[in-house]
């Protein structure tokens, strides 16, 4: 398939029939591979599976890939290989994407927990009208730079390029950059310059902000580990709601508004967002 270590995960699954399932929140799109009653892809492939399919050419395409298991300390495991063949520790739009399978293939009933890598997240499911959402526990949001992680000491506060930049843990770090032009924000340009800045041992997602009314906020995301802009990023939107909440700008409910949709978030006591997933489709790759 012409992508580096192509060769070696096709030749390690060989002659296997493997079952994947395709879903979407707000634009986020990510494969999913059910491993609840057995290892589909080996631990050590995981990572090349995810950059070689991911990739939108010369694989099914998608932000990432989600492994759905079983847990010994929530309901089910999610984990997240990303196409620079990172693990990312969470993810908003993922795990609402997670949850409607999980709870489509009846793993699960209208509430659950799921062990990540930033924590065991609640999730409630609804459906009305065949139209999926579900309201995700997130972490709570750490503004102290130990917690970003961020060099330095305090809360984050830097100027980078121009820009004033704050930043935020809501279960992955985030910049965020509140802006009153964002649709000429060239992020594809700044948004790697803030991702890989120094102060990030660890890197970060770049959220540029616009206040778009009294509780209301638009925002654009370069994602880490995706390495370009998405049409939606839930612990981005989290994050931007966080940091505007913090700064005194909005109130404990706020509507993000992101390419791919809208998403609500709730401050005040446990951080929530809410938001859709859909299936988008389910396939097998033969090997």
């Amino acid at each position: 398939m012409g992508r580096p270590g192509a060769t070696r995960v096709r030749e390690e699954i060989k002659g296997m029939e493997l079952h994947f399932t395709k879903l979407q929140g707000n634009g986020n799109d990510f494969i999913l591979i059910d491993e609840y009653e057995g290892v589909a892809i080996p631990d050590e492939m995981k990572a090349q599976f995810a950059a070689l399919y991911c990739d939108r050419r010369f694989g099914i395409g998608a932000d990432g890939v989600l492994y759905l298991s079983k847990s010994q300390k929530a309901d089910l495991k999610m984990r997240l290989l990303q196409p620079d063949e990172s693990e990312a520790e969470m993810c908003g739009n993922g795990i609402r994407c997670f949850a409607k399978y999980a709870y489509d293939s009846g793993y699960v009933g209208r509430s659950c927990t799921v062990e990540t890598l930033a924590g065991i997240i609640p999730i409630e499911m609804n459906y009305h009208d065949d139209i999926f959402s579900a309201t995700i526990g997130m972490p709570e949001p750490k503004f102290l730079r130990a917690d970003i992680p961020a060099t330095g000491e305090g809360e984050y506060k830097e100027q980078i390029n121009g820009f004033e930049v704050y930043a935020v843990n809501t279960g992955v770090p985030h910049a965020v950059i509140f802006t009153d032009a964002l649709d000429s924000v060239n992020l594809g340009e700044i948004g790697p310059k803030i991702r890989r800045h120094e102060t990030f041992p660890k890197g970060a997602n770049v959220n540029f902000v616009e206040r778009s009314g009294k509780d209301s906020l638009r925002v654009r995301t370069f994602e880490r580990g995706v390495e370009e802009e998405t049409f939606c990023c839930g612990t981005g939107a989290t994050a931007a709601a966080a940091v505007a909440h913090h700064l005194g700008y909005v109130g404990e409910k706020v509507e993000v508004e992101t390419m791919g949709g809208p998403l609500t978030i709730y401050l005040g006591g446990q951080v929530k967002m809410e938001g859709p997933a859909t299936t988008v489709f389910s396939g097998t790759i033969t090997f």
